[in-house]
């Protein structure tokens, strides 16, 4: 096969063949979205069962999500860089292949180690796959149909995120929490038979060195950023160690930085990312999911160790949101497309933020009158900035560098989800740290016997009541009484950082312009 440059018209024109067909590029890629939205959404719904099974804190669950977001974080770039030099298509499947394999591994563990070890390389693994998706369609849609393939991506993701909990929720209940990780197997082998017949290769049209200097700093500075941010609360904020961590991650990405800026072909050429809607793009990407997976991680704690659900009731609950993000999706497509990026960012950023000003009216108490109207409309908020952020990021890069800007993409939303859970989760544990003694006292305890259920605060920080076993139905009433207290006490803080950073994300949306490479051309193989 030879490499070919062609307009956008000569990409789009009709085929009798499957390969390269754009809308059959388009299903094989949403199969690999909804194998990635499945597993993300179920691990949520488990997540109390693997604390249980496995013995599991706080910190191993954070680490479940955490190292599987954390390996993407850091190998996104170099996933998306992979593809353009080797070919989307081979890096692509090979990502589909092995995120599949490590998640029946983590099925099969049996060890909280393992589990986390398993999820860091399915991350390594989703780092190949995900950028690709992105660079694949770009490669085979004209710019004028990209918005609207990019809008079904993303509604793609977001029904099989909405299917998750209620597929998730009926194996755990039903079957057991491993069974969860098994249903990717199916869905990677279906992904891969059907990849091999209808897509077609694309890659660079100019072969470039990688760029290994700069993978190790930017990998290492990310790793040591993450790792910092996720630690912090354990190994406590001020500490030598993560106060080292948090510098030598600064100085390793200023590094980086300075390495780009010099070798012949860098890993991210800082011309892409100096485009201002690159940045901000990228900027807005990150503080959605930021909000988004901090708040579906611990709600769906709330819902589960607060309200006593199962995990079918609390993936029900969860269903306005991840519903009208598919929805919202394509109309974040339209509104792109009518307006550019600017309008959908701003506005979804800001219902984003409203929205999460609303749930801080929740209590240990509420009926769920409370919860739906903020999933509605973070729904709408996310599925509005996901396609806007996306085409400020993608339609700015050439298309030479399609799975560079994907990989950019990704590691934003994947790096956002790290931060959240990470930074969230440190708020929660510190406000139930300071006030769970003294809730458990103003709801009835003597006050010495109130401090020793200071060591349960891991527990607590859960949403879990640590009601000693055979303690009398008083007792019982008034741990748990004070103990939901100091977790909602905690939520309410997350809650309002995360509507900060969303209002934020609404102001620097404001400043992203449309994309400047629309009419550009697209490598095709023929």
């Amino acid at each position: 096969m030879s490499l070919t440059t062609a307009s956008p018209a000569t990409v789009a024109r009709p085929t009798s063949h499957r390969r390269g067909n754009p809308w059959w590029t388009l299903a094989c890629v949403a199969l690999g979205v909804i194998m990635v939205g499945i597993d993300g959404s179920v691990v949520a719904i488990a997540n109390p069962y693997i604390a249980r099974s496995l013995h599991a804190s706080l910190a191993d669950l954070q680490w479940v999500t955490n190292a599987y977001l954390l390996a993407l974080a850091v190998l996104l770039v170099a996933g998306g860089k992979l593809g353009d030099r080797y070919g989307r298509r081979l890096v692509y499947l090979i990502g589909v292949a092995g995120f599949a394999a490590c998640s029946v591994g983590v099925g099969l563990v049996g060890s909280i180690t393992g589990v986390i070890v398993l999820r860091t390389l399915q991350g390594a693994f989703g780092a190949l796959l995900m950028p690709n998706t992105l660079a694949l369609l770009r490669s085979a849609f004209p710019q004028e149909k990209l918005n609207q393939a990019v809008g079904i991506w993303g509604g793609t993701s977001a029904l099989a995120t909405a299917a998750g909990p209620i597929v998730g929720g009926l194996l755990v209940e039903h079957v057991s929490w491993e069974s969860v990780f098994y249903i990717n197997a199916p869905i990677a082998a279906i992904t891969v038979v059907i990849g091999l017949v209808v897509l077609a290769e694309s890659r660079e049209t100019v072969r470039q060195v990688l760029d290994g200097l700069g993978l190790i700093l930017l990998a290492g500075s990310l790793f040591c950023l993450v790792f910092g941010v996720v630690e912090g609360q354990t190994w406590g904020w001020g500490a030598p160690s993560i106060d080292g961590l948090l510098a030598g991650g600064a100085v390793l990405l200023v590094a980086f930085g300075l390495v780009e800026a010099k070798v012949h072909a860098p890993l991210i050429p800082l011309r892409v990312i100096a485009q201002r809607s690159v940045a901000l793009g990228t900027v807005t990407v990150l503080l959605t999911f930021f909000a988004m997976y901090g708040v579906l991680f611990f709600v769906s704690l709330y819902l589960q160790n607060v309200h006593g659900l199962d995990p079918v009731g609390a993936g029900v609950r969860t269903l306005p949101l991840t519903l009208v993000f598919a929805v919202s999706s394509p109309l974040g497509a339209w509104l792109t497309g009518r307006f550019g990026p600017r309008v959908p960012i701003a506005l979804g950023l800001g219902v984003t933020g409203v929205a999460l000003l609303l749930l801080l009216s929740l209590e240990p108490g509420s009926s769920y009158v409370h919860l739906w109207p903020s999933f509605v409309l973070l729904g709408i908020g996310i599925g509005l900035v996901v396609v806007a952020s996306t085409d400020a990021i993608v339609a700015n890069a050439p298309a030479d560098e399609a799975g560079i800007a994907g990989g950019i993409q990704t590691t934003a939303l994947q790096f956002g989800g790290v931060l959240g859970t990470a930074v969230l989760g440190s708020v929660i544990a510190t406000v139930v740290g300071s006030r769970l003694v003294g809730d458990l006292t103003h709801a009835g305890l003597p006050h010495g016997v109130a401090a020793k259920f200071q060591v349960a605060k891991e527990l607590v920080a859960q949403g879990v009541a640590p009601v000693p076993k055979g303690a009398p139905a008083a007792l019982a009433k008034v741990v748990t009484t004070g103990s939901h207290q100091a977790f909602m006490s905690g939520l309410h803080e997350a809650l309002l950082v995360a509507a900060v950073v969303s209002f934020l994300g609404a102001i620097a949306g404001l400043f992203v312009s449309r994309g400047e490479h629309r009419e550009g051309a697209l490598p095709v193989i023929g």
